[in-house]
């Protein structure tokens, strides 16, 4: 406890030296990699409710109540496997046929299609058919493989992708290198799904990440900028975070509120240096978020404001403030390409 105040009032005192002008990035350096060893091992986890925004506000009360289905999914796991197959799109429809937001191909849909919302048919268009069909699907492969060792929901989300044969054969996730992925990715993303039930670790490349965008302060605003030459080296908000954070060997999405879902979510009395802040003018969808910063102590964050302005420092607390995420390496690598 002692440490981690004495951490929190060096980065109080680094928002002053912002007003002032002052270098004071290197003291965060230091800093973020002190507490990164202070904080070692302790986060939380099992959170069975989603973090604010993380699903749009029309989906949100059916993913929580689905979510809670069978006990070898939640309503963030349930959410991380609609964004990796739609990004919450109900009109999305795949080359291979896939059809809605849970992305059901015509024969799986016919066979394991409900009617969520009671209102006498089965719309694999419709969320509230769509998402309640996604949760009894996972409950319903949970049982075919419920007497597999390891893992309820590993196992369930191998079936999903390999089929519940290949499971019961292997006794567990079987050894595909494709299986093993989706296992992994969709049991990342859903982190970022989740409401933290403890304190959120700290990332170790947060302080580099800092120091990058310290040293495009100045540069003048480029909407689309990801800071190449030929754009004269300027960003706008989600390519210099995306530069920062590729600078320590984190390559994030290329727009804001896919970047949001590159970890956790601390919330705003929790930030730490390097932490991405995000802002929207609507508080309750992560989809909607149209700006992203960098984090630096003391309420401030570096960021790309807009046309007109130069890379600067800015305060967090704004009315359209909407939360916050710590980048992950694994979070950042489990995101779809394709949402």
């Amino acid at each position: 406890m002692g440490d981690g105040w004495t951490m929190r009032k060096m980065w109080v005192g680094a928002g002053v030296a912002v007003a002032s002008g002052m270098g004071f990035v290197m003291l965060l350096v230091v800093g973020v990699y002190l507490v990164a060893g202070n904080l070692a091992g302790g986060a939380g986890g099992g959170a069975k409710k989603l973090a604010k925004g993380s699903v749009p506000a029309a989906y949100q009360p059916i993913v929580q109540r689905w979510g809670n289905l069978c006990p070898a999914i939640n309503p963030a796991l349930l959410a991380a496997q609609l964004y990796q197959e739609s990004g919450f799109n109900p009109k999305a429809r795949s080359a291979a046929a896939a059809q809605g937001i849970a992305q059901f191909i015509p024969g799986t849909w016919a066979t394991h299609g409900i009617d969520g919302d009671g209102d006498g048919d089965r719309d694999v268009w419709d969320p509230a058919d769509a998402i309640p069909s996604a949760a009894s699907y996972d409950c319903s492969l949970a049982s075919y493989v419920k007497d597999v060792p390891g893992d309820p929901t590993e196992n369930m989300l191998a079936s999903y992708n390999a089929g519940a044969y290949a499971v019961i054969k292997y006794q567990g996730v079987p050894p595909y290198k494709e299986t093993q992925n989706y296992v992994k990715v969709i049991t990342t993303l859903e982190k970022s799904f989740a409401a933290p039930a403890g304190r959120v670790d700290p990332s170790e490349q947060a302080a580099g990440a800092i120091a990058y965008a310290q040293k495009k302060l100045g540069t003048p605003y480029l909407w689309g900028g990801n800071g190449t030459a030929d754009q004269g080296g300027r960003f706008d908000c989600s390519g210099l975070t995306k530069a920062a954070y590729e600078s320590v060997g984190i390559k994030l999405p290329r727009v804001a509120n896919d970047q949001y879902n590159a970890g956790p979510h601390p919330g705003r009395d929790e930030l730490l240096p390097g932490d991405l802040v995000f802002f929207s003018d609507d508080l309750t969808n992560s989809r909607a978020i149209r700006h992203v910063g960098i984090y630096v102590g003391g309420g401030y964050m570096i960021d790309a404001p807009r046309t007109g302005a130069v890379i600067r420092f800015d305060p967090v607390d704004t009315p359209d403030y909407f939360g916050a995420t710590r980048v992950t390496e694994d979070g950042a690598k489990a995101l779809p390409t394709t949402v």
